[in-house]
């Protein structure tokens, strides 16, 4: 039985990892509604109800809330509006009698 289509695979985990430098620091992006990052400790492997294989990543257990997800990151997550720089109205001089 195939992956369902919102899961991601090891072969798309693989592809977005690829194209970045091999020494480059891994995060988990978690939970939306306070966005967190958390260090990864290891990738385990164990069967679904159905006996296929799943990977799990697994969360560092020394590094419960590494820090703050950077904004960039949320945003693209959809987990924060993006933030446009304030629009102001354009202000008018306006001549002023002695």
């Amino acid at each position: 039985m195939p992956a369902p289509a919102s899961d991601m695979t090891v072969r798309h985990l693989i592809d977005r990892l690829a194209v970045l430098d091999p020494d480059t620091p891994v995060r988990l992006a978690i939970n939306p509604f306070c966005p967190m990052a958390h260090r990864l400790a290891d990738v385990l492997v164990a069967e679904d109800p159905d006996g296929q294989p799943v990977a799990y990543l697994a969360e560092d257990p020394e590094a419960v809330q590494y820090g703050y997800l950077p904004r960039p990151v949320a945003e693209a997550l959809t987990w924060m509006p993006p933030v446009d720089p304030p629009k102001s109205p354009r202000r008018r001089l306006r001549a002023v009698s002695p």
